[in-house]
């Protein structure tokens, strides 16, 4: 019940975010600026949450506590740049705090991680193109902060402690994975659909964009880590660098991409099951810096195709390793003991 209510609750924040600066943001006019800052705020302040969430524990309260911030900065009569810092301070704790709860409670399943971050795509294009619809999130998303609390209190002491074991010396797969989510960012970025004009098409393709992510993580339950990128990656640069001037092709390399991405978190959690805000922040923070570099990237053709595969190429090498080397070290830590009480 936890997970379906903060699956939607992602959905409202994300979608309350994009109406505030594709909303009332926006139509104060110069908004360069407010967009760059609200999107520092909501993605690259993720690890510094993280660091303060997996000291204080208290996910439940946080995350309704975001969540009535973002509809605050939405719904009151603020000036844009309070709306700004009401919406990407929201963002971000909701996004950290939502991904703690389900990382602790997903039992060494990556399939409910995918349950939690996918409705958020589907959030972010609505709020872009129906801002007014923000006046029936903000009550909603009200009403779920109120639901949230007494939830998560019910949760049992051993989720909210860590649902895995210490694996030693994890640093080098956390700095790999890591870089694999920037890397990817700036291959993906590079990358533009000239077929996606209009509402429905928009929906379209954010539809494969959630499916992928949905179906990631229970793929990677199914087949393990190493299998899902095999299976996704290439499949992805290969549709995604020389197949996003159509459709079909373009939505397929969506749809594969995106199956990675709760992959990518899953490993992280593995390599610092002690810290699961730290983990799901991390990823978030190296996302906004490669979307910014693909972005300023002028590149076309031949080039663009390279780029991308090249960065597909790194994820693939990365989660392959990554997985590798914190399976041995979890099979090299010792039995737990069976309690005898």
């Amino acid at each position: 019940m936890l997970l379906i209510l903060n699956s939607i609750a992602h959905f409202l924040v994300d979608a309350l975010c994009a109406a505030t600066v594709f909303g009332p943001v926006r139509a104060a006019g110069d908004t360069a600026l407010l967009i760059l800052l609200y999107n520092t705020l909501a993605f690259s302040t993720q690890c510094l949450v993280g660091l303060a969430a997996d000291r204080i524990r208290r996910h439940g309260w946080a995350a309704s506590c975001a969540l009535v911030l973002v509809a605050a900065g939405f719904a009151l009569p603020l000036p844009p740049v309070w709306r700004i810092l009401f919406v990407g301070c929201g963002n971000s704790v909701f996004h950290v705090a939502g991904g703690s709860m389900t990382l602790e409670d997903s039992g060494g399943r990556a399939g409910p991680l995918g349950v939690f971050v996918a409705p958020g795509a589907i959030g972010v294009t609505l709020g872009m193109l129906f801002p007014d619809w923000g006046w029936i999130y903000a009550p909603i998303a009200v009403l779920a902060a109120v639901l949230i609390v007494p939830l998560s209190t019910r949760r049992s002491p051993q989720s909210q402690t860590s649902g895995q074991r210490a694996i030693p010396s994890p640093m080098l797969p956390v700095i790999l994975l890591t870089l694999a989510v920037a890397v990817r960012a700036v291959g993906g970025s590079v990358v533009s659909f000239p077929w996606k004009t209009g509402v429905w098409l928009s929906l379209v393709l954010t539809l494969a964009v959630w499916a992928g992510k949905t179906a990631g993580g229970f793929v990677c339950d199914r087949l393990g880590p190493a299998k899902s990128a095999i299976v996704s990656i290439p499949a992805a640069a290969l549709l995604i660098a020389f197949g996003s001037a159509w459709i079909l092709p373009s939505l397929a390399g969506q749809f594969a991409l995106n199956l990675t991405m709760p992959v990518t978190l899953w490993l992280l959690y593995r390599a610092m099951p002690d810290a699961p805000g730290f983990a799901f922040g991390l990823a978030a923070s190296a996302l906004w810096p490669g979307t910014i570099a693909g972005m300023l990237i002028p590149l076309t053709g031949p080039a663009a195709w390279i780029l991308t595969l090249a960065s597909f190429l790194f994820g693939i090498l990365a989660i392959l390793y990554s997985s590798k080397t914190i399976q041995r070290g979890e099979d090299s830590l010792p039995p737990e003991k069976e309690s005898t009480i």
